[in-house]
Protein backbone atom coordinates (compact mmCIF):
# COMPACT_ATOMS: atom_id res chain seq x y z
CA UNK A 1 0.00 0.00 0.00
CA UNK A 2 2.90 2.26 0.84
CA UNK A 3 4.52 1.36 -2.47
CA UNK A 4 1.30 2.16 -4.37
CA UNK A 5 1.07 5.56 -2.76
CA UNK A 6 4.73 6.22 -3.44
CA UNK A 7 4.42 5.26 -7.10
CA UNK A 8 1.25 7.36 -7.38
CA UNK A 9 2.98 10.35 -5.92
CA UNK A 10 5.96 9.92 -8.20
CA UNK A 11 3.71 9.62 -11.23
CA UNK A 12 1.79 12.72 -10.25
CA UNK A 13 5.05 14.58 -9.75
CA UNK A 14 6.34 13.48 -13.15
CA UNK A 15 3.11 14.50 -14.80
CA UNK A 16 3.29 17.88 -13.13
CA UNK A 17 6.88 18.42 -14.22
CA UNK A 18 6.19 17.50 -17.85
CA UNK A 19 2.89 19.41 -18.15
CA UNK A 20 3.00 22.82 -19.82
CA UNK A 21 3.52 25.61 -17.31
CA UNK A 22 1.50 28.80 -17.74
CA UNK A 23 3.87 31.67 -18.47
CA UNK A 24 3.92 34.46 -15.91
CA UNK A 25 2.88 37.80 -17.29
CA UNK A 26 5.81 40.15 -17.75
CA UNK A 27 5.67 43.09 -15.39
CA UNK A 28 4.27 46.21 -16.99
CA UNK A 29 6.15 49.47 -17.11
CA UNK A 30 5.59 51.26 -13.84
CA UNK A 31 6.04 54.80 -15.04
CA UNK A 32 4.65 57.92 -13.37
CA UNK A 33 1.99 59.98 -15.07
CA UNK A 34 4.37 62.90 -15.51
CA UNK A 35 8.06 63.70 -15.08
CA UNK A 36 8.95 67.25 -14.06
CA UNK A 37 12.53 68.48 -14.18
CA UNK A 38 13.13 71.77 -12.36
CA UNK A 39 16.37 73.48 -13.29
CA UNK A 40 17.22 76.41 -11.02
CA UNK A 41 19.70 78.54 -12.91
CA UNK A 42 22.85 79.42 -10.90
CA UNK A 43 21.68 77.57 -7.77
CA UNK A 44 24.68 76.63 -5.64
CA UNK A 45 24.35 73.42 -3.62
CA UNK A 46 24.74 75.17 -0.27
CA UNK A 47 21.64 77.37 -0.78
CA UNK A 48 19.64 74.29 0.27
CA UNK A 49 21.16 74.66 3.72
CA UNK A 50 22.10 78.34 4.00
CA UNK A 51 18.48 79.45 3.77
CA UNK A 52 16.95 76.34 5.33
CA UNK A 53 15.90 77.96 8.62
CA UNK A 54 13.34 80.07 6.78
CA UNK A 55 12.14 77.55 4.24
CA UNK A 56 8.49 76.52 4.58
CA UNK A 57 7.65 72.88 5.23
CA UNK A 58 6.26 72.10 1.80
CA UNK A 59 9.01 73.46 -0.46
CA UNK A 60 12.75 72.74 -0.34
CA UNK A 61 12.35 71.19 3.12
CA UNK A 62 9.96 68.64 1.66
CA UNK A 63 12.54 67.75 -0.97
CA UNK A 64 15.18 67.28 1.72
CA UNK A 65 12.97 65.05 3.88
CA UNK A 66 10.94 63.11 1.30
CA UNK A 67 13.34 63.14 -1.63
CA UNK A 68 16.65 61.45 -2.38
CA UNK A 69 19.36 64.07 -2.05
CA UNK A 70 22.63 63.57 -3.93
CA UNK A 71 24.80 65.86 -1.82
CA UNK A 72 27.96 65.64 -3.91
CA UNK A 73 26.90 66.18 -7.52
CA UNK A 74 29.50 67.84 -9.71
CA UNK A 75 29.72 69.18 -13.24
CA UNK A 76 32.34 67.15 -15.13
CA UNK A 77 33.24 69.46 -18.04
CA UNK A 78 34.37 73.00 -18.80
CA UNK A 79 33.07 75.67 -19.01
CA UNK A 80 30.20 75.72 -16.49
CA UNK A 81 27.60 77.70 -18.45
CA UNK A 82 23.83 77.67 -18.79
CA UNK A 83 23.30 76.11 -22.21
CA UNK A 84 25.77 73.32 -21.49
CA UNK A 85 24.22 72.56 -18.11
CA UNK A 86 20.68 72.32 -19.44
CA UNK A 87 21.90 70.11 -22.28
CA UNK A 88 24.02 67.85 -20.07
CA UNK A 89 21.29 67.24 -17.48
CA UNK A 90 18.85 66.06 -20.11
CA UNK A 91 21.26 64.22 -22.45
CA UNK A 92 23.53 62.64 -19.84
CA UNK A 93 26.35 63.85 -22.04
CA UNK A 94 29.09 66.49 -22.29
CA UNK A 95 29.99 69.18 -24.85
CA UNK A 96 32.51 66.90 -26.54
CA UNK A 97 29.58 64.72 -27.58
CA UNK A 98 26.37 66.76 -27.49
CA UNK A 99 28.03 69.75 -29.17
CA UNK A 100 26.68 72.61 -27.05
CA UNK A 101 30.07 74.11 -26.22
CA UNK A 102 28.84 77.30 -24.54
CA UNK A 103 26.03 79.81 -24.58
CA UNK A 104 27.91 81.16 -27.58
CA UNK A 105 30.54 79.37 -29.60
CA UNK A 106 31.92 79.10 -33.12
CA UNK A 107 30.32 76.90 -35.76
CA UNK A 108 31.67 76.59 -39.29
CA UNK A 109 34.07 79.40 -38.43
CA UNK A 110 31.36 81.85 -37.38
CA UNK A 111 30.14 82.89 -33.94
CA UNK A 112 26.73 81.44 -33.12
CA UNK A 113 24.29 81.46 -30.23
CA UNK A 114 23.57 78.00 -28.86
CA UNK A 115 19.94 77.75 -30.06
CA UNK A 116 20.18 80.17 -33.00
CA UNK A 117 18.40 78.92 -36.10
CA UNK A 118 17.80 81.35 -38.97
CA UNK A 119 15.85 78.71 -40.91
CA UNK A 120 12.88 79.10 -38.56
CA UNK A 121 10.65 82.06 -37.78
CA UNK A 122 9.23 83.54 -34.60
CA UNK A 123 5.77 82.47 -33.50
CA UNK A 124 3.89 84.78 -31.16
CA UNK A 125 5.86 87.94 -31.92
CA UNK A 126 5.79 89.68 -35.33
CA UNK A 127 9.00 90.13 -37.31
CA UNK A 128 11.21 89.32 -34.35
CA UNK A 129 14.45 87.37 -34.09
CA UNK A 130 13.77 86.37 -30.47
CA UNK A 131 11.86 83.37 -31.76
CA UNK A 132 14.40 82.23 -34.36
CA UNK A 133 15.48 79.37 -32.16
CA UNK A 134 15.53 75.57 -32.21
CA UNK A 135 17.45 72.61 -30.72
CA UNK A 136 19.23 71.80 -34.01
CA UNK A 137 22.70 72.63 -32.66
CA UNK A 138 22.25 69.88 -30.05
CA UNK A 139 23.75 66.72 -31.56
CA UNK A 140 22.25 64.05 -29.31
CA UNK A 141 18.84 63.01 -28.03
CA UNK A 142 17.52 63.99 -24.61
CA UNK A 143 15.80 61.81 -22.04
CA UNK A 144 12.48 63.34 -23.10
CA UNK A 145 13.24 62.36 -26.71
CA UNK A 146 13.88 58.81 -25.55
CA UNK A 147 10.60 58.75 -23.61
CA UNK A 148 8.77 59.90 -26.74
CA UNK A 149 10.51 57.18 -28.78
CA UNK A 150 9.75 54.52 -26.16
CA UNK A 151 6.03 55.34 -26.32
CA UNK A 152 5.92 55.58 -30.11
CA UNK A 153 5.57 59.35 -29.64
CA UNK A 154 2.34 59.09 -27.65
CA UNK A 155 3.91 60.85 -24.66
CA UNK A 156 4.08 64.65 -24.70
CA UNK A 157 7.02 66.91 -23.89
CA UNK A 158 6.75 70.62 -23.13
CA UNK A 159 9.58 73.03 -22.24
CA UNK A 160 8.91 76.19 -20.22
CA UNK A 161 11.39 78.90 -19.18
CA UNK A 162 12.05 82.62 -19.36
CA UNK A 163 15.31 81.93 -21.24
CA UNK A 164 15.00 80.46 -24.72
CA UNK A 165 17.92 78.05 -24.28
CA UNK A 166 16.57 76.88 -20.91
CA UNK A 167 13.31 75.85 -22.55
CA UNK A 168 14.55 74.53 -25.89
CA UNK A 169 17.57 72.37 -24.98
CA UNK A 170 15.96 70.36 -22.13
CA UNK A 171 12.81 69.71 -24.18
CA UNK A 172 14.86 68.09 -26.94
CA UNK A 173 14.31 67.53 -30.65
CA UNK A 174 10.90 65.86 -30.58
CA UNK A 175 9.17 68.20 -28.13
CA UNK A 176 5.53 69.06 -28.68
CA UNK A 177 6.36 72.62 -27.72
CA UNK A 178 8.93 74.88 -26.06
CA UNK A 179 8.05 78.37 -24.84
CA UNK A 180 10.15 81.30 -23.65
CA UNK A 181 9.66 84.98 -22.79
CA UNK A 182 9.88 87.80 -25.31
CA UNK A 183 11.25 90.88 -23.53
CA UNK A 184 9.52 93.45 -25.70
CA UNK A 185 5.99 92.10 -25.35
CA UNK A 186 6.18 90.21 -22.06
CA UNK A 187 4.59 87.23 -23.84
CA UNK A 188 5.66 83.62 -24.12
CA UNK A 189 6.62 82.75 -27.68
CA UNK A 190 8.01 79.84 -29.70
CA UNK A 191 9.27 79.15 -33.25
CA UNK A 192 8.12 77.44 -36.43
CA UNK A 193 10.41 74.54 -35.53
CA UNK A 194 7.56 73.44 -33.27
CA UNK A 195 4.38 74.94 -34.77
CA UNK A 196 2.95 77.61 -37.02
CA UNK A 197 0.74 79.28 -34.41
CA UNK A 198 0.59 79.46 -30.62
CA UNK A 199 -1.89 77.07 -28.99
CA UNK A 200 -5.04 78.68 -27.61
CA UNK A 201 -3.94 78.04 -24.02
CA UNK A 202 -0.70 80.05 -24.59
CA UNK A 203 -2.66 82.88 -26.20
CA UNK A 204 -5.02 82.96 -23.22
CA UNK A 205 -2.10 82.96 -20.80
CA UNK A 206 -0.44 85.84 -22.63
CA UNK A 207 -3.70 87.77 -22.77
CA UNK A 208 -3.85 87.83 -18.98
CA UNK A 209 -0.93 90.26 -18.90
CA UNK A 210 0.67 88.55 -15.93
CA UNK A 211 4.05 90.27 -16.31
CA UNK A 212 2.53 93.70 -15.68
CA UNK A 213 0.39 92.33 -12.84
CA UNK A 214 3.35 90.73 -11.10
CA UNK A 215 5.49 93.87 -11.44
CA UNK A 216 2.87 96.43 -10.40
CA UNK A 217 3.38 96.17 -6.63
CA UNK A 218 7.17 96.35 -6.71
CA UNK A 219 9.79 94.15 -5.09
CA UNK A 220 10.09 94.40 -1.34
CA UNK A 221 11.52 91.88 1.07
CA UNK A 222 9.28 89.05 2.19
CA UNK A 223 10.34 89.66 5.82
CA UNK A 224 11.75 92.76 7.59
CA UNK A 225 15.02 93.51 5.84
CA UNK A 226 17.02 93.62 9.08
CA UNK A 227 16.22 89.94 9.67
CA UNK A 228 18.06 88.75 6.57
CA UNK A 229 20.98 87.23 8.46
CA UNK A 230 22.39 85.23 5.54
CA UNK A 231 23.17 88.32 3.48
CA UNK A 232 25.41 91.37 3.47
CA UNK A 233 23.97 94.84 4.03
CA UNK A 234 21.66 95.79 1.18
CA UNK A 235 23.66 98.85 0.11
CA UNK A 236 27.10 97.59 -0.90
CA UNK A 237 29.19 98.83 -3.85
CA UNK A 238 29.54 95.44 -5.50
CA UNK A 239 25.87 95.08 -6.41
CA UNK A 240 24.95 96.45 -9.84
CA UNK A 241 22.44 99.34 -9.97
CA UNK A 242 19.84 99.43 -12.71
CA UNK A 243 20.92 102.85 -13.95
CA UNK A 244 23.64 105.47 -13.51
CA UNK A 245 21.55 108.34 -12.18
CA UNK A 246 20.46 106.57 -8.98
CA UNK A 247 16.75 106.34 -9.72
CA UNK A 248 16.88 102.53 -9.59
CA UNK A 249 19.68 101.54 -7.18
CA UNK A 250 20.72 98.02 -6.29
CA UNK A 251 18.61 98.04 -3.11
CA UNK A 252 15.13 97.05 -2.00
CA UNK A 253 12.39 98.06 -2.25
CA UNK A 254 12.52 98.31 -6.04
CA UNK A 255 9.76 100.05 -8.00
CA UNK A 256 9.45 97.39 -10.68
CA UNK A 257 6.41 98.98 -12.33
CA UNK A 258 8.35 102.20 -13.02
CA UNK A 259 11.44 100.23 -13.98
CA UNK A 260 9.41 98.29 -16.54
CA UNK A 261 8.21 101.54 -18.07
CA UNK A 262 11.85 102.51 -18.69
CA UNK A 263 13.39 99.17 -19.61
CA UNK A 264 10.41 97.07 -20.71
CA UNK A 265 8.65 94.00 -19.31
CA UNK A 266 11.84 91.94 -19.58
CA UNK A 267 12.94 93.34 -16.20
CA UNK A 268 10.84 90.58 -14.63
CA UNK A 269 13.76 88.28 -15.44
CA UNK A 270 15.79 89.86 -12.63
CA UNK A 271 13.12 89.63 -9.94
CA UNK A 272 11.62 86.71 -7.98
CA UNK A 273 8.39 87.37 -9.87
CA UNK A 274 10.11 85.81 -12.88
CA UNK A 275 10.07 82.49 -11.02
CA UNK A 276 6.40 82.95 -10.11
CA UNK A 277 5.63 83.58 -13.78
CA UNK A 278 7.46 80.38 -14.75
CA UNK A 279 5.47 78.28 -12.28
CA UNK A 280 2.23 79.78 -13.57
CA UNK A 281 3.20 79.04 -17.18
CA UNK A 282 4.14 75.48 -16.17
CA UNK A 283 0.69 74.95 -14.62
CA UNK A 284 -0.91 76.40 -17.73
CA UNK A 285 1.08 73.94 -19.85
CA UNK A 286 -0.01 70.98 -17.73
CA UNK A 287 -3.65 71.97 -18.08
CA UNK A 288 -3.53 73.25 -21.65
CA UNK A 289 -1.77 70.15 -22.95
CA UNK A 290 -3.51 67.76 -20.49
CA UNK A 291 -0.09 66.52 -19.39
CA UNK A 292 -0.25 63.45 -17.18
CA UNK A 293 -3.95 62.94 -17.86
CA UNK A 294 -3.59 59.47 -19.39
CA UNK A 295 -3.08 56.65 -16.92
CA UNK A 296 -1.18 54.50 -19.45
CA UNK A 297 1.23 57.18 -20.73
CA UNK A 298 3.93 59.36 -19.19
CA UNK A 299 4.41 62.99 -20.17
CA UNK A 300 7.41 65.23 -19.57
CA UNK A 301 7.59 68.85 -18.40
CA UNK A 302 11.03 70.49 -18.62
CA UNK A 303 10.74 73.57 -16.39
CA UNK A 304 13.64 75.97 -15.89
CA UNK A 305 13.78 78.90 -13.47
CA UNK A 306 16.04 81.55 -14.93
CA UNK A 307 15.34 84.54 -12.66
CA UNK A 308 17.76 83.19 -10.05
CA UNK A 309 20.59 83.52 -12.57
CA UNK A 310 19.74 87.11 -13.51
CA UNK A 311 19.45 88.06 -9.81
CA UNK A 312 22.77 86.37 -9.02
CA UNK A 313 24.60 88.07 -11.87
CA UNK A 314 23.35 91.50 -10.79
CA UNK A 315 23.53 91.20 -7.01
CA UNK A 316 25.89 88.32 -6.15
CA UNK A 317 25.67 85.29 -3.89
CA UNK A 318 25.34 87.09 -0.53
CA UNK A 319 22.82 89.77 -1.41
CA UNK A 320 19.52 90.42 0.34
CA UNK A 321 17.98 90.20 -3.13
CA UNK A 322 19.39 86.70 -3.63
CA UNK A 323 18.19 85.48 -0.23
CA UNK A 324 14.75 86.96 -0.79
CA UNK A 325 14.55 85.38 -4.25
CA UNK A 326 15.18 81.92 -2.81
CA UNK A 327 12.74 82.39 0.07
CA UNK A 328 10.06 83.37 -2.42
CA UNK A 329 11.03 80.53 -4.76
CA UNK A 330 10.60 78.16 -1.82
CA UNK A 331 7.06 79.37 -1.17
CA UNK A 332 6.21 79.10 -4.87
CA UNK A 333 7.66 75.59 -4.92
CA UNK A 334 5.50 74.53 -1.97
CA UNK A 335 2.45 75.82 -3.82
CA UNK A 336 3.52 73.94 -6.96
CA UNK A 337 3.90 70.70 -5.01
CA UNK A 338 0.38 71.12 -3.62
CA UNK A 339 -0.82 71.59 -7.19
CA UNK A 340 0.98 68.43 -8.40
CA UNK A 341 -0.28 66.43 -5.40
CA UNK A 342 -3.85 67.47 -6.09
CA UNK A 343 -3.66 66.75 -9.79
CA UNK A 344 -1.59 63.55 -9.89
CA UNK A 345 -1.31 62.25 -6.32
CA UNK A 346 1.99 62.04 -4.49
CA UNK A 347 3.02 58.87 -6.31
CA UNK A 348 1.77 60.06 -9.68
CA UNK A 349 4.74 62.21 -10.59
CA UNK A 350 8.53 62.08 -10.59
CA UNK A 351 10.20 65.38 -9.70
CA UNK A 352 13.86 66.31 -10.12
CA UNK A 353 15.53 69.45 -8.77
CA UNK A 354 18.95 70.42 -10.05
CA UNK A 355 20.93 73.33 -11.51
CA UNK A 356 22.88 74.09 -14.66
CA UNK A 357 25.81 75.57 -12.72
CA UNK A 358 26.52 77.39 -9.48
CA UNK A 359 28.35 80.72 -8.91
CA UNK A 360 31.43 82.41 -7.50
CA UNK A 361 31.32 85.02 -4.78
CA UNK A 362 31.81 88.62 -5.82
CA UNK A 363 35.52 89.51 -5.99
CA UNK A 364 35.18 92.54 -3.71
CA UNK A 365 33.22 90.43 -1.23
CA UNK A 366 36.11 87.96 -1.28
CA UNK A 367 38.67 90.74 -0.79
CA UNK A 368 36.71 92.22 2.12
CA UNK A 369 36.76 88.81 3.83
CA UNK A 370 40.40 87.99 2.95
CA UNK A 371 39.39 85.22 0.55
CA UNK A 372 41.79 84.67 -2.39
CA UNK A 373 40.70 85.71 -5.85
CA UNK A 374 40.93 88.55 -8.33
CA UNK A 375 39.61 89.62 -11.73
CA UNK A 376 40.79 87.47 -14.62
CA UNK A 377 41.28 90.00 -17.41
CA UNK A 378 39.61 88.49 -20.46
CA UNK A 379 40.48 91.55 -22.56
CA UNK A 380 44.19 91.06 -21.80
CA UNK A 381 43.97 87.36 -22.66
CA UNK A 382 43.05 88.17 -26.26
CA UNK A 383 45.81 90.79 -26.57
CA UNK A 384 48.49 88.48 -25.16
CA UNK A 385 47.43 85.65 -27.48
CA UNK A 386 47.55 88.02 -30.47
CA UNK A 387 50.96 89.36 -29.51
CA UNK A 388 52.46 85.91 -28.92
CA UNK A 389 51.10 84.65 -32.25
CA UNK A 390 52.66 87.61 -34.11
CA UNK A 391 55.99 87.05 -32.37
CA UNK A 392 56.01 83.35 -33.27
CA UNK A 393 55.04 83.85 -36.92
CA UNK A 394 57.15 86.97 -37.38
CA UNK A 395 54.36 89.27 -38.52
CA UNK A 396 50.76 90.23 -37.78
CA UNK A 397 48.89 87.37 -39.43
CA UNK A 398 45.63 87.87 -37.48
CA UNK A 399 45.26 84.18 -36.83
CA UNK A 400 43.41 84.60 -33.51
CA UNK A 401 39.72 84.38 -34.32
CA UNK A 402 38.47 85.25 -30.86
CA UNK A 403 38.49 84.68 -27.12
CA UNK A 404 35.48 83.43 -25.15
CA UNK A 405 34.58 80.78 -22.56
CA UNK A 406 38.18 80.91 -21.19
CA UNK A 407 39.33 79.66 -24.59
CA UNK A 408 41.39 81.03 -27.49
CA UNK A 409 40.03 80.35 -30.98
CA UNK A 410 42.23 80.37 -34.11
CA UNK A 411 41.64 80.73 -37.84
CA UNK A 412 42.66 77.21 -38.77
CA UNK A 413 42.51 77.81 -42.52
CA UNK A 414 44.92 80.72 -42.15
CA UNK A 415 47.32 78.65 -40.06
CA UNK A 416 47.27 76.01 -42.80
CA UNK A 417 47.91 78.55 -45.57
CA UNK A 418 50.88 79.99 -43.67
CA UNK A 419 52.36 76.54 -43.03
CA UNK A 420 52.75 77.32 -39.33
CA UNK A 421 53.68 74.53 -36.94
CA UNK A 422 50.63 74.25 -34.70
CA UNK A 423 52.35 72.58 -31.79
CA UNK A 424 55.05 75.23 -31.63
CA UNK A 425 52.53 78.06 -32.06
CA UNK A 426 50.21 76.79 -29.35
CA UNK A 427 53.04 76.17 -26.91
CA UNK A 428 54.40 79.69 -27.47
CA UNK A 429 50.97 81.23 -26.82
CA UNK A 430 50.38 79.07 -23.74
CA UNK A 431 53.73 80.13 -22.33
CA UNK A 432 52.96 83.80 -22.95
CA UNK A 433 49.58 83.48 -21.25
CA UNK A 434 51.09 81.79 -18.20
CA UNK A 435 53.94 84.30 -17.99
CA UNK A 436 52.07 87.54 -18.68
CA UNK A 437 48.44 87.09 -17.63
CA UNK A 438 47.84 87.18 -13.86
CA UNK A 439 45.73 84.37 -12.47
CA UNK A 440 46.52 81.68 -15.06
CA UNK A 441 46.93 78.32 -13.36
CA UNK A 442 47.13 76.37 -16.63
CA UNK A 443 47.00 77.15 -20.34
CA UNK A 444 46.95 74.05 -22.51
CA UNK A 445 46.19 73.15 -26.14
CA UNK A 446 42.89 71.27 -26.14
CA UNK A 447 44.12 68.40 -28.31
CA UNK A 448 47.26 67.92 -26.22
CA UNK A 449 45.61 68.00 -22.79
CA UNK A 450 45.86 64.22 -22.25
CA UNK A 451 49.64 64.55 -21.86
CA UNK A 452 49.60 67.83 -19.91
CA UNK A 453 50.96 68.05 -16.38
CA UNK A 454 47.70 69.07 -14.76
CA UNK A 455 45.44 67.32 -12.21
CA UNK A 456 43.25 64.56 -13.62
CA UNK A 457 40.05 66.23 -12.40
CA UNK A 458 40.78 69.32 -14.49
CA UNK A 459 42.16 67.32 -17.40
CA UNK A 460 38.96 65.27 -17.61
CA UNK A 461 36.83 68.39 -17.59
CA UNK A 462 38.77 69.91 -20.48
CA UNK A 463 38.53 66.70 -22.52
CA UNK A 464 34.80 66.46 -21.84
CA UNK A 465 34.29 70.13 -22.70
CA UNK A 466 36.23 70.20 -25.97
CA UNK A 467 34.27 69.85 -29.19
CA UNK A 468 36.47 70.29 -32.25
CA UNK A 469 35.20 73.09 -34.46
CA UNK A 470 33.04 74.58 -31.71
CA UNK A 471 35.41 74.91 -28.76
CA UNK A 472 38.59 76.94 -28.55
CA UNK A 473 42.00 75.53 -29.42
CA UNK A 474 43.60 76.59 -26.13
CA UNK A 475 41.88 76.22 -22.75
CA UNK A 476 42.83 78.58 -19.93
CA UNK A 477 42.23 77.52 -16.32
CA UNK A 478 42.31 80.40 -13.81
CA UNK A 479 43.48 80.11 -10.25
CA UNK A 480 40.75 79.42 -7.67
CA UNK A 481 38.74 82.52 -6.87
CA UNK A 482 39.55 84.25 -10.16
CA UNK A 483 36.87 84.80 -12.76
CA UNK A 484 36.63 86.47 -16.13
CA UNK A 485 36.15 90.23 -16.31
CA UNK A 486 36.95 92.87 -18.89
CA UNK A 487 38.50 96.19 -17.85
CA UNK A 488 39.51 97.63 -14.49
CA UNK A 489 36.15 98.77 -13.11
CA UNK A 490 34.83 97.49 -9.78
CA UNK A 491 33.47 93.94 -10.18
CA UNK A 492 29.72 93.94 -9.56
CA UNK A 493 27.41 90.99 -9.08
CA UNK A 494 28.99 87.67 -9.96
CA UNK A 495 29.48 85.08 -12.68
CA UNK A 496 30.51 81.45 -13.21
CA UNK A 497 32.30 79.18 -15.65
CA UNK A 498 35.36 77.57 -14.01
CA UNK A 499 36.00 74.09 -12.62
CA UNK A 500 36.10 75.01 -8.92
CA UNK A 501 33.41 73.60 -6.60
CA UNK A 502 31.75 76.99 -6.15
CA UNK A 503 30.86 76.86 -9.87
CA UNK A 504 30.37 73.11 -10.34
CA UNK A 505 28.86 71.71 -7.10
CA UNK A 506 25.13 71.68 -7.81
CA UNK A 507 22.01 70.44 -6.00
CA UNK A 508 20.37 67.21 -7.17
CA UNK A 509 17.23 65.81 -5.53
CA UNK A 510 14.84 63.17 -6.86
CA UNK A 511 11.38 62.87 -5.32
CA UNK A 512 8.21 60.96 -6.05
CA UNK A 513 7.38 57.90 -8.10
CA UNK A 514 9.96 55.12 -7.85
CA UNK A 515 12.27 57.06 -5.52
CA UNK A 516 13.05 56.51 -1.86
CA UNK A 517 13.96 59.14 0.70
CA UNK A 518 17.61 59.44 1.65
CA UNK A 519 20.96 61.14 1.20
CA UNK A 520 24.00 60.11 -0.82
CA UNK A 521 27.48 61.50 -0.25
CA UNK A 522 29.63 59.76 -2.85
CA UNK A 523 30.49 61.79 -5.92
CA UNK A 524 27.87 61.82 -8.66
CA UNK A 525 27.83 63.83 -11.87
CA UNK A 526 25.46 65.98 -13.85
CA UNK A 527 25.61 63.32 -16.59
CA UNK A 528 24.11 60.71 -14.21
CA UNK A 529 20.72 62.44 -14.11
CA UNK A 530 19.47 61.36 -17.54
CA UNK A 531 20.83 57.84 -16.99
CA UNK A 532 18.91 57.61 -13.71
CA UNK A 533 15.72 58.79 -15.38
CA UNK A 534 16.20 56.30 -18.21
CA UNK A 535 16.49 53.45 -15.69
CA UNK A 536 13.42 54.61 -13.77
CA UNK A 537 11.34 55.16 -16.92
CA UNK A 538 12.57 52.00 -18.68
CA UNK A 539 13.71 53.85 -21.79
CA UNK A 540 16.89 53.71 -23.81
CA UNK A 541 19.63 56.05 -22.69
CA UNK A 542 19.97 59.28 -24.71
CA UNK A 543 22.18 58.74 -27.73
CA UNK A 544 25.27 60.43 -26.25
CA UNK A 545 24.77 59.47 -22.59
CA UNK A 546 27.94 58.68 -20.62
CA UNK A 547 26.30 58.74 -17.18
CA UNK A 548 25.37 55.91 -14.83
CA UNK A 549 22.10 55.45 -12.93
CA UNK A 550 22.19 56.51 -9.29
CA UNK A 551 20.58 53.24 -8.17
CA UNK A 552 20.78 54.13 -4.48
CA UNK A 553 17.87 56.50 -5.14
CA UNK A 554 15.52 53.76 -6.32
CA UNK A 555 12.68 52.57 -4.14
CA UNK A 556 12.86 48.77 -3.50
CA UNK A 557 10.44 47.91 -6.33
CA UNK A 558 12.36 50.03 -8.79
CA UNK A 559 15.67 48.54 -7.63
CA UNK A 560 14.48 44.95 -8.14
CA UNK A 561 13.27 45.79 -11.64
CA UNK A 562 16.45 47.55 -12.70
CA UNK A 563 18.81 45.61 -15.02
CA UNK A 564 21.82 44.27 -13.15
CA UNK A 565 24.18 45.83 -15.68
CA UNK A 566 23.17 49.30 -14.58
CA UNK A 567 24.38 48.73 -11.03
CA UNK A 568 28.04 48.59 -12.07
CA UNK A 569 29.79 51.55 -10.49
CA UNK A 570 32.54 53.67 -11.91
CA UNK A 571 34.13 56.43 -9.91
Amino acid sequence: MIHKNLFGALALTALTLTAPVAAKAAPQHNRPRIVVTMMVDQMTWDYLYRYQARFVEGGFKRLLTQGFNCENTRINYLPAYTAIGHSSVHTGSVPSIHGIAGNDFFKDGNPIYCTQDTTVSSVGVPNGVSGQMSPRNLLTTTISDELRIATNFRSKTIGVAIKDRASILPAGHTANGAYWLDDKTGNFITSTYYMQDLPEWVKKFNARGRVAELLKDGWNTLYPIDTYRESTADAVPYEQPWDKDGKFPATLPLNTAELAKVKGPGVIRTTPMGNTLTFEMAKAAIEGESLGSRADETDFLAMSHSATDYVGHRYGTFAVETEDTYLRLDKDLADFFRYLDGRFGRDGYLFILTADHAAAHNLTFDRDHKIPGQAFRSDLARRIADSAACAYIGRDAQIVRGYMNYQVFFRQDLIDSLGVNRHGLYQAICKALKDKLPGVAYAVPAEEVAMAAIPDAIKTRIINGYRKGRSGDIFIVPDPGWYSKSGTSLPQGTTHGVWSPYDTHIPLVFMGHGVRAGHLYRETYITDIAATLAALLKTQYPSGCIGHPITEAFAPAATSAAPTATTTRRR
